[in-house]
């Protein structure tokens, strides 16, 4: 079940990565690990840079996907965004967005909302 899970947010995050670059956005990095947590992916939009956590399901069973990034996740997400500043010496506006990816498996399709400046 744990691969499983893995390849679905690995394939949400794909789709998060692709959905940004048809708005324009410059894909920067992905899967930053910090001691706080993992960044999925890092854009940049003109002069602003853009964190973002992707969260991917294939059934509302347990909620949206959006609602797994509660005010603790909000808080290590920060964290991690101002190692990832230090350690590129990056001194830019930033924001935290969400990305929430809900994959209907059968038809092979994915619903796709964007949640922007969560920090």
């Amino acid at each position: 079940m744990g691969d499983y899970k893995i390849r679905i947010g690995k394939y949400g995050e794909k789709i998060a990565a692709e959905f940004l670059a048809r708005q324009g956005l410059k894909l920067l990095g992905k899967n930053y690990y910090t001691r706080y947590g993992e960044i999925d992916l890092i854009a940049s939009s003109g002069d602003e840079i853009l964190f973002v956590e992707v969260k991917t399901r294939t059934s509302n069973e347990f909620g949206y996907p959006e609602d797994a990034v509660d005010w603790i996740k909000v808080m290590h997400l920060n964290k991690a965004i101002n190692i990832y500043l230090a350690d590129k010496k990056i001194e830019k506006f930033w924001r935290l967005d969400v990305i929430s990816v809900e994959v209907d498996v059968k038809n092979k399709k994915a619903k796709i909302k964007w949640f922007k400046d969560l920090s």
